[in-house]
């Protein structure tokens, strides 16, 4: 009784330093990551935002020009339109394409026996690691004859001349679409494994006695409830990729592209911010995507809420 009495004196001050007393070795275990989580991340995150308003080219002190980035980049800026275009196109093609299709080949793998299950991970997932994976699809996208892309239409009397694959504005967005969908079954396609292997048998059973009566339904009201961590951190990764394409860009068409026909946000945030040092524009860009980023990962988690409802 005389101890429910002091909890109800106590001020909320009290008792979280009490909590954190009770906890100490919690916190303790936690301060290495939140000290480098503080450092590396939420720090740069708030300095970014202070420099988009500002002009800054490295050289000279931050001068405050307040909205002007923001007025150029959204009004004035065309390749910025362009990139922001490009990059929508990619993200809402990719994003949701290779989302579903590392659900679906995580689920059908999952279905196998161990030994080939590992292995058939290691196969869908090794392009995703690969370092070299453009030297293969510059290959095949070769523009003259010697491509295997063009040398396949040829034979077959599907062109008469060859496609520059990479240099014509007409396919480049459809290349990199391509290759972007190859390289996406990375970490959620190993989260969805993972997520799949923690269901609970035993749940199946009950809902056979529920009245689940096939692989579907067994799908929508037991497994995707189940393992929505991994399909929230599926989609954050998926979201985060898909928005953030730079390097299959660069790498496959160039950078600058022709008609920048292959340029995206990050490509135009890179020429800012390394190419001609205006750091306060640069990050009035990153600004813009945090907040693009932000925003689709808040829609994605309020339809993945219903699922199984």
């Amino acid at each position: 009784m005389d101890k429910t009495i002091d909890i109800k004196s106590m001020t909320k001050r009290q008792l979280l330093w009490k909590e954190i007393k009770k906890n100490k070795h919690n916190y303790v275990l936690m301060a290495p990551y939140v000290l480098l989580f503080m450092t590396f991340t939420i720090i740069p995150v708030f300095m970014s935002l202070g420099i988009s308003f500002t002009y800054f080219n490295l050289l000279e002190p931050p001068r405050f020009i307040g909205m002007d980035n923001y007025i150029k980049l959204l009004l004035d800026d065309d390749v910025f339109i362009i990139a922001l275009k490009n990059t929508l196109i990619l993200a809402v093609v990719t994003g949701p394409v290779s989302y579903l299709l590392a659900f679906v080949f995580a689920w059908l793998i999952n279905e196998l026996g161990p030994k080939l299950r590992a292995f058939m991970t290691l196969i869908f997932y090794a392009p995703s690691i690969s370092g070299n994976a453009f030297l293969m699809w510059l290959l095949i996208f070769s523009g003259d004859v010697h491509g295997y892309a063009n040398a396949f239409l040829i034979k077959f009397g599907f062109a008469d001349n060859p496609i520059l694959w990479l240099k014509d504005p007409q396919y480049m967005m459809m290349v990199i679409i391509i290759v972007q969908l190859w390289l996406s079954l990375g970490v959620s396609f190993l989260a969805f494994i993972a997520g799949l292997q923690s269901v609970d048998k035993t749940l199946y059973e009950a809902g056979a006695i529920d009245g689940i009566k096939n692989r579907w339904q067994e799908l929508w009201f037991i497994t995707l409830p189940t393992m929505k961590p991994q399909l929230l951190f599926g989609a954050v990764m998926q979201i985060t990729t898909s928005l953030a394409i730079a390097e299959v860009s660069m790498q496959l068409v160039g950078f600058p592209s022709v008609q920048y026909a292959g340029h995206t946000i990050v490509t135009h945030l890179i020429d800012y911010g390394s190419t001609r040092f205006d750091l306060g524009y640069a990050s009035a860009i990153a600004t813009l995507l945090f907040i693009i980023m932000m925003t689709a990962n808040l829609v994605v988690r309020a339809i993945l809420r219903k699922v199984g409802e």
